[in-house]
């Protein structure tokens, strides 16, 4: 992808190589430094930075948040975003779900965080659109391989830190060390004060939290009919309510209403009002069915599993659920043991084995699980939805983890169509 950029001695900018003409800059990144050779025998015009690229595209006249954290990055953002706009401010978005501007969707799904050249474009599209704002998920993997280099971040937010992407950084101290790099700069920041492994600058640091003392601290709460309680701020106290469902959320939800607050210069008052309009985010404890209630979450670590299961603690609940082929192995086994120490019954199967075999994650997954006589294996995702279906009775909630709001079953490298909400819905429907 090259960019036209107007005003200049170059008309493009490109991360490719193969783009790249006498007529091009090449915008040098930490992933495509291998091939600077190549581009400089294409004869282009300069090599610039991120540094460089940020300014050439004006981007400073946008507030960027940036969020990070294992799990509530997706919720968290959309949340902030919600409430902007809510708020009659501009803004725009970028994350799992894809990119959006004032309401409305602009591309599809992509990588969490895209490449440099992708975000700076979508920031110079909001900036034409007249967005203040631009809210954007950090994943470690972009952390690491800098695809946020030169981003000049007007606020910085960390959710939590569990353990995920073990298959791509080495260790949990690792995946820690990358989440904290983050916020080690001077930026002004907002922590969760309940994560014990964040380590953070202070300057310019602000804290939310429910546990300990924050700057941002939740005082009072409900989880009865949603979310709902008392906001602290200094000597201020603000209620709130929300339809959000989960302890979980209760962190999203804060960590969205403090942001709006350092950023916006908003009222927590007005910001609490407003915060009833958002309701929630698609695949992110969505339900698909009410009687009988049939839910689908996103969760897909052990951490994630055991905040939407606690959120449910109250109810008797079967779980379907697998692991994705091509990831951490390491995690499978914890999966399997936080869903058994919650569930009634579990239905173990498939999720996106991509290049693995299916019946060795399911093994993995297993070993984890020390009573396996309520434990029902099914490799076909479907047939698994289905006897989770046929076996739920009385008041039981059936609870189908790991695709969220996904629309295929990734094997091998095909995406095949498969969406948890419309296939437990087809089911339903013949059962009923």
């Amino acid at each position: 992808m090259k960019i036209e950029v107007p005003g200049q001695t170059f008309r493009y900018v490109s991360e490719n190589s193969n783009e790249c003409s006498s007529e091009c800059a090449f915008l040098l990144t930490k992933q495509n430094e291998k091939y600077k050779e190549d581009a400089l025998e294409k004869g282009i015009h300069s090599i610039i930075t991120p540094q460089e690229c940020w300014e050439l595209f004006g981007l400073d006249r946008i507030c960027v948040i940036g969020i990070t954290g294992t799990n509530g990055k997706t919720t968290t953002a959309s949340a902030i975003y919600s409430l902007l706009l809510d708020l009659g401010h501009k803004a725009a978005m970028q994350g799992t779900r894809g990119f959006f501007m004032n309401d409305a969707p602009v591309e599809g799904k992509t990588l969490t965080t895209p490449s440099v050249l992708n975000t700076y474009r979508h920031m110079a599209q909001a900036i034409a659109a007249g967005c203040e704002y631009f809210i954007m998920e950090v994943s470690s993997h972009a952390i690491e391989q800098e695809r946020i280099a030169g981003i000049q971040f007007g606020l910085k937010i960390l959710t939590n830190i569990t353990q995920d992407h073990l298959d791509y950084h080495s260790s949990l101290e690792e995946y820690t060390r990358i989440k904290n790099q983050f916020f080690q700069d001077e930026t002004k920041k907002l922590i969760n004060r309940d994560e014990a492994k964040a380590e953070f600058n202070i300057k310019n640091a602000y804290t939310y939290g429910v546990e300990n003392p924050a700057t941002y601290k939740i005082v009072a709460y409900s989880l009865n009919n949603g979310v709902s309680g008392v906001l602290k701020h200094f000597e201020e106290l603000v209620p709130f309510e929300s339809s959000l469902h989960g302890f979980f959320n209760l962190y999203n939800i804060t960590a969205a209403m403090a942001a709006v607050h350092l950023v916006s210069g908003e009222t927590i008052e007005k910001i609490a009002e407003v915060l009833e309009n958002f309701g929630g985010v698609s695949g992110r404890m969505e339900v698909v069915s009410t009687d009988p209630l049939v839910i689908v979450d996103f969760a897909h670590t052990p951490d994630g599993m055991e905040q939407v299961l606690g959120a449910l603690k109250e109810k008797e609940v079967l779980v379907v659920f697998g692991a994705g082929g091509d990831r951490d192995r390491t995690k499978r086994p914890l999966m399997g043991r936080v869903a058994s120490n919650y569930a009634k019954k579990l239905y173990v199967t498939s999720d996106n084995p991509r290049f693995e075999d299916p019946d060795a994650i399911i093994e993995d997954i297993l070993t984890g699980i020390d009573d396996r006589s309520n434990v029902y294996v099914d490799v076909n995702r479907r047939n698994a939805i289905a006897q989770a279906l046929k076996d739920r009775s009385g008041d039981e909630v059936v609870l189908i983890l790991g695709k969220g709001d996904e629309t295929s079953q990734i094997i091998y490298d095909q995406h095949l169509p498969f969406d948890d909400r419309v296939v437990a819905k087809e089911i339903l429907s013949e059962l009923l």
